[in-house]
């Protein structure tokens, strides 16, 4: 029989094509969220899952109505961009994700899955998004001193560059789509130099699912994988091939504006471990590009 598995996040990017991954795969799914979120992403499979509307219940109300949950994964987070206060972004991404923790342990949950940032792999937070990477951070070392108790496993997901369908018009890459389909007669952007992993979607979820098959190999109580296809490109070069996909006479003025002085010049995933277990991403860049082009031009028509 199938494990169950509770999201976080399931009405946003990650968390919504996880969730229909899950679904099809057989297991049981509960989904955390608000009344009033917007589920169109997952519309097609909510009436396979259980949902808990947070505004309505008890955190600890999945796990008192469920014989066990096997696994939590935490997809959900506040950047900072939607001018949240500083509270509010410590309570949605350590302080929320802290309290299912507990309730793991208390309810004998097997593991959590936690999704981090590359932002965080330096020891100073990213600067452009300090609150954010600060939070984060935080729930990340309280769930290595957790899992020290050996009542729980915490597998910390430190994800590189995601990109793919249905993704938030906030998000860079999602911008430049929008542009480049509507044939924008010039586009302003920096040098564009910076390195970035950038990884498909689905790629994202297979190693997901992949660790979630084989939870029950990992002997220690924290372990750590870097989430990337393991190569890095430049900025330059991804806005290059989106523009090739999606066919487009846009003008492309690479130093038209400043970088960010605080921003990461490289980052890439070692991917060693992920590999040993079976994990290669399948999606070449130009194909995950074409993929996320056609799903946006068919939210278009």
């Amino acid at each position: 029989m199938k494990q169950t598995i509770l999201v976080t996040g399931a009405t946003g990017f990650l968390g919504s094509h996880l969730v229909k991954r899950l679904v099809a795969e057989g297991y049981q799914v509960i989904i955390l969220k608000r009344s009033f979120s917007n589920t169109w992403r997952i519309n097609d499979v909510l009436p396979n899952l259980a949902a808990y509307d947070l505004d309505r219940c008890n955190i600890e109300q999945p796990f008192q109505d469920f014989d066990q949950i096997n696994t939590i994964i935490h997809t959900a987070t506040v950047y900072g961009r939607d001018r949240e206060s500083v509270s509010q972004i410590f309570e949605a991404n350590t302080l929320f994700p802290l309290r299912l923790l507990e309730l793991g342990i208390e309810f004998a949950t097997d593991s959590f899955f936690n999704t981090d940032t590359f932002f965080n792999k330096g020891n100073v937070p990213y600067k452009s998004l300090p609150n954010y990477s600060l939070s984060k951070r935080q729930f990340q070392e309280w769930g290595k001193q957790l899992a020290l108790t050996g009542k729980i496993k915490f597998i910390n997901i430190r994800l590189e560059h995601i990109f793919g369908p249905f993704d938030s018009s906030h998000k860079f890459i999602t911008y430049l789509i929008k542009q480049l389909l509507n044939n924008v007669p010039q586009l302003e952007l920096t040098e564009a130099i910076q390195k970035r992993d950038f990884i498909y979607v689905d790629d994202v979820v297979s190693a997901y699912i992949l660790l979630l098959n084989n939870s029950d190999k990992i002997m220690s109580d924290y372990e750590e994988y870097e989430l990337g296809t393991g190569q890095a490109i430049s900025l330059k070069d991804f806005i290059e091939t989106a523009k090739a996909v999606a066919n487009t006479q846009t003008e492309l003025k690479f130093g038209a504006l400043p970088l960010r002085k605080s921003e990461i010049m490289f980052s890439q995933a070692n991917t060693q471990v992920l590999r040993e277990i079976g994990w290669y991403p399948a999606k070449s860049l130009k194909d995950g590009l074409i993929q996320t082009i056609e799903e946006e031009k068919a939210l278009n028509q």
